[in-house]
């Protein structure tokens, strides 16, 4: 149960790693005049994508220094993802597995 339950927390940060990209793509594309901004599929997918990556990228651009046209929080979120709470949910898993099988405890488990 605990095993599953992580495996889905790192599928969804996989998944949400993958949205942030699209995102990253969709905005780079939308200031290139690719895509049309008048285009009800075009707009849709955008106004999903931001209410999806806002949310959690407006805390990290209000922290961060401004830097004109180019927006870093994207990046600084994917590094945080990668580097900080994915090795912490290892852990926190590896932690729960090992005391759920009595390792750490010089093998002794209690009464």
């Amino acid at each position: 149960m605990i095993v599953s339950l992580f495996a889905l927390l790192f599928l969804l940060i996989r998944l949400y790693s993958w949205v942030l990209i699209i995102m990253c793509i969709y905005s780079l594309l939308l200031a290139a005049n690719v895509l049309d901004r008048h285009n009800r599929l075009v707009w849709g997918i955008g106004d999903f994508l931001y209410r999806i990556t806002e949310p959690v990228l407006a805390p990290i651009r209000r922290i961060l220094p401004d830097t004109g046209m180019v927006d870093l929080s994207p990046l600084v979120l994917m590094l945080a993802l990668r580097y900080l709470l994915i090795p912490a949910l290892l852990w926190i898993e590896g932690s729960i597995l090992m005391h759920s099988a009595g390792v750490g405890y010089g093998g002794y488990s209690g009464f």
